[in-house]
């Protein structure tokens, strides 16, 4: 009998005959239909297992939606193991799921985040939270998140951690052990802690320490348990359960996560936190929704900055005129609720965060599972069946976005074109979601990412690493850089 070594040994050689067995079927159907689950073309189930566990799959879904619609179509179906999804790959089909939902639209039924709040009896968020659960907790968070003037509230206190920002910067630049002396290190992580203790500043009123020279040992843990459970959500939903450890490994991290937010909640000085717990919520809704949204905080927007610095770096006349808009239109001693009202306003400053969005979305797939059979395109997608949103391959669709893969925030401003294209289908970029389960904290991301790119253009010419190789994008369940991004910050 072969040893588990030996097996071990094996798993490449058998990764790399299951990648080349055939890749499965093409649309054979007519056009007229409509068609059924069955009719939908898509990978053999062997070779898109081999593609997600020996080929790097799970790292490059994003890639995976632009090969699968250029080899089956917008509409293409996957199966691995007992779980078979349909992916849509087209705005205008995307649409139609949309458009379709129930009053509770579901995400996902085999999350593992859900299901390790259930086996330590914890109380869901707004992230994994379903059905009439969500609901209610949806009810409570969209008047505190998204009414009209709600990021007004948060400028004082986002201001005040930007502001920090700068001489963080400043500190470590020069650090590397080769490289200019503007050079900063690995810019995701330095604003990764920017993004912890902003979220703190709004969630618990309180500071963290993240800026300081010396962090508090426990930001940096919370921070690690945050990027290995989303790059174990994936893991653990393909690995079989015969397998135990990608979960364990995801319910050690929550653990973490949930321990560092009660701490902190328990001395929280004030915050959204605050107004929580004097509301109708249970203290254990609070606790599983400061959790999520401490997460939520760390990996969305720094990425998001991170993309920015990154693709302004590389386009220094955009970056020059950008500067130029806000510098006018901040006085000279700015206060945070005035300062974030005129920058909202600021149409080139909008185009660059949107063409960001465009280019790397924070989730390059949203998924949805129906509560009554639904018509896309030709097929009809029966009740209970997993519907994948290809929100990476309908942002870089050539048919809506004329180069596609170029950063170019002038596609979004009108008379800017020299040969102006038609305007991309509303639901070919959507960044924060659509409907009911649309980003509830979509008017606190904004506000965040207006108030410090006008703060770091103030203050930084921001250029690239000298003979720096382009930096692509990996998911993680988010997307994220695939090395280290590392940037140049010069003063003005």
């Amino acid at each position: 009998m072969p040893s588990v070594a030996h097996l071990v040994q094996g798993l490449p050689r058998l990764g790399a005959w299951l990648r080349g067995l055939p890749r499965g079927r093409a649309a054979s159907v007519a056009a007229s239909g409509p068609w059924g689950l069955d009719d939908i073309p898509g990978p053999s189930g062997p070779a898109f297992a081999a593609e997600l566990l020996f080929g790097g799959g799970l790292g490059r879904l994003h890639e995976l939606q632009l090969r699968g619609r250029a080899e089956f179509g917008p509409v293409w179906a996957a199966r691995f193991g007992p779980v078979r999804t349909v992916h849509v790959a087209a705005a205008a089909l995307q649409e139609q799921v949309l458009r379709q939902e129930g009053p509770w639209p579901e995400r996902c039924r085999l999350s593992p985040w859900t299901e390790q709040r259930r086996r330590r009896d914890r109380a869901c968020g707004l992230l994994t939270a379903e059905g009439r659960e969500w609901e209610e907790l949806r009810s409570l968070l969209a008047p505190l998140l998204l009414r009209p003037g709600a990021a007004a509230a948060f400028a004082e206190p986002l201001d005040g951690v930007v502001r920090d920002l700068v001489p963080r910067l400043r500190r470590r630049r020069g650090r590397a052990r080769a490289g200019p002396p503007a050079l900063v290190s690995d810019v995701a992580g330095e604003l990764y802690k920017f993004g912890l203790e902003a979220v703190a500043a709004v969630l618990l009123g309180s500071r963290l320490g993240c800026l300081e020279e010396e962090a508090p040992p426990d930001t940096a843990a919370f921070i690690r348990a945050v990027g290995s459970a989303l790059e174990g959500a994936l893991l653990a939903m393909v690995v079989p359960r015969l397998l135990p450890g990608p979960r364990r490994r995801l319910e050690r991290d929550w653990d973490r996560m949930f321990s560092f937010a009660e701490r902190h909640l328990e001395r929280a000085g004030g915050g959204l936190a605050a107004t929580l717990l004097r509301g109708p919520m249970s203290p254990e809704s609070v606790l599983g929704n400061v959790t999520e949204l401490l997460l939520a905080g760390v990996d969305t927007v720094s990425n998001t900055l991170s993309w920015t610095l990154y693709e302004l770096s590389r386009r220094p006349e955009v970056q020059t005129a950008l500067h130029a808009e806000i510098a006018a239109a901040l006085p000279a001693a700015p206060r945070a609720p005035s300062s974030a009202a005129a920058l909202a306003r600021l149409p080139l400053l909008r185009a660059v965060v949107k063409e960001v969005l465009r280019l790397y979305p924070v989730v390059p797939g949203n998924s949805r599972v129906p509560d009554r059979d639904i018509r896309v395109g030709r097929f009809v997608i029966p009740r209970n069946t997993l519907v994948t949103l290809c929100q990476f391959a309908t942002s870089r669709d050539p048919c809506q976005f004329p180069s596609p893969d170029s950063f170019c925030p002038e596609r979004w401003l009108s008379g800017t074109a020299v040969t102006p294209a038609p305007a991309p289908h509303p639901f070919a970029s959507l960044p924060f979601g659509f409907g009911k389960r649309s980003c509830v904290g979509r008017r606190l991301a904004e506000l965040e990412l207006h108030l410090t790119l006008a703060q770091i253009l103030l203050h930084f010419e921001v250029r690239p690493e000298p003979g720096a190789a382009p930096v692509e994008p990996m998911t993680r369940t988010v997307l994220v850089p695939a090395r280290s991004i590392n940037l140049q910050f010069l003063d003005r």
